[in-house]
């Protein structure tokens, strides 16, 4: 995704731009070298998540203040341009950000007017450090230093917050997050994603093992939330050579209202995604069953209907991820496992289902064929979990996935039978209308 457009941790820095159109653009005192550290005040902004797939993962800013010359700017790593090629540039995994600076004030009212959280943690640098962070932010607003290429995981509008601050402290805050993380990057997305469970499969389907080995606390960093809590808990060594927190004091500017709070721990859906592959899969045999005992057209059609419906959910997403692995630089859906479950091959199923919907004679022969095949590389796909390059976290959808592939394909054998039974007492009606 998360490079994902989905899990783009930054989207709303395109609101914050249009809310902020006049934002500043003249050099601030701290980066033309006329602050003083005594007058600096830093803090890392934490905004909590909002309503939109984009905004779910939350989002981050440094706040830099000059109190002696009255003057404040927020910088902001998540603008990026929405024109004509941003969904091709995307697509391609080749999205261009940039940081830019804004009012702390507007950009506070906005978040607040999307019932946001807003929280601050003013930094406990030392005079030297806060002078040399705000000159760097300054800097990077430049439009020669201003742009990069967006990694959801790896480099994005937090982790150059979190880079910055460990910059000036001269890597003690990277050292001190090497340790093992709480959990794999799929359990952070997963989590994060709980509010939208269709989403959440959908992400969860596109994401290679990438995302499922051991990371440390400085990779989880990636998320503002995860970098706020680690900052909190950081204890630096200043300049006096002892130890002291990374936080000077914890302020809130805004609490959201009636939002619920990001669970600690990824849902687990496993069994229920189990069983309701077990009643797509078993329905598909009960229609077949129907129509071999009775003929009717009422089981054809929903099991035409059927096949509709699994070529649209199943189809589209794995031609999708397919496509992202063959053309793409999204490294995280290349080889992906649940190709296995899912693929071109599965979006055959949608015109197939509708000509069996509307009485083709070789619909249900090509689909029984179809699902054959699927299912095959389905259980093989489940087989090759047993060697070790076949580590990919998809227990989720193999229960999901393959209990409908084997289910359809069961019932699609099954119709084969009254299919071909039914051919010669229609070819003996016809001869006997003529």
């Amino acid at each position: 995704m998360p490079r994902l457009a989905p899990l783009l941790t930054c989207l709303l820095g395109l609101l914050l731009l249009a809310a902020n159109p006049a934002h500043a653009q003249e050099m601030p005192p701290w980066g033309t070298g006329e602050s003083r550290g005594e007058d600096l005040s830093i803090y890392l902004v934490t905004f909590g998540p909002g309503d939109d797939v984009a905004s779910w993962w939350g989002h981050g800013s440094l706040v830099v203040e000059d109190h002696k010359a009255q003057q404040a700017r927020l910088y902001n790593y998540g603008m990026f341009s929405f024109d004509q090629t941003m969904l091709l540039r995307y697509a391609m995994g080749r999205l261009e950000f940039w940081v830019d600076d804004a009012s702390p004030g507007a950009t506070f009212r906005f978040y607040r007017s999307l019932n946001r959280d807003v929280r601050l943690q003013e930094l406990n640098l030392s005079l030297a450090q806060k002078v040399e962070l705000a000159r760097l932010l300054a800097v990077n607003v430049l439009p020669e230093n201003r742009n990069y290429l967006y990694q959801h995981y790896s480099d994005n509008c937090v982790t150059r917050l979190r880079d910055g601050i460990d910059k000036v402290l001269g890597g003690q805050l990277q050292q001190a997050m090497s340790t093992p993380g709480r959990m794999t990057l799929r359990d952070h997305v997963r989590r994060y994603t709980a509010v939208g469970p269709p989403m959440s499969l959908l992400l969860d389907f596109l994401m290679n093992d990438e995302i499922d080995q051991p990371i440390t606390r400085w990779q989880e960093a990636f998320l503002p939330d995860e970098l706020e809590r680690q900052v909190a808990e950081m204890q630096v060594v200043g300049a006096d050579g002892q130890k002291h927190p990374l936080v000077a004091r914890n302020m809130t500017s805004y609490a959201s209202q009636g939002r619920p709070q990001t669970p600690e721990q990824p849902p687990k859906y496993g069994p229920v995604l189990l069983v309701l592959g077990l009643v797509f899969g078993g329905g598909a045999v009960g229609l077949s069953l129907w129509s071999r005992r009775s003929g009717a057209r009422a089981p054809r059609i929903l099991l035409g209907l059927q096949n509709v419906l699994v070529g649209l959910v199943l189809g589209i997403p794995g031609f999708a991820l397919f496509i992202m692995w063959v053309f793409t630089e999204h490294t995280v859906t290349h080889r992906n496992e649940n190709l296995f479950l899912a693929n071109p091959l599965t979006l055959l199923a949608l015109p197939l289902g509708i000509q069996m919907i509307f009485g083709s004679a070789r619909a249900p022969e090509r689909l029984r064929r179809l699902w054959l095949a699927l299912a095959g590389l389905g259980v093989l796909g489940l087989v090759l979990k047993a060697l070790p390059m076949f580590d990919q976290d998809n227990w989720r959808l193999i229960a999901f996935i393959l209990p409908i592939s084997v289910g359809m394909a069961g019932a699609l054998r099954l119709g084969r039978a009254p299919a071909a039974a039914r051919a010669p007492d229609a070819l003996a009606s016809s001869l006997k209308a003529s």
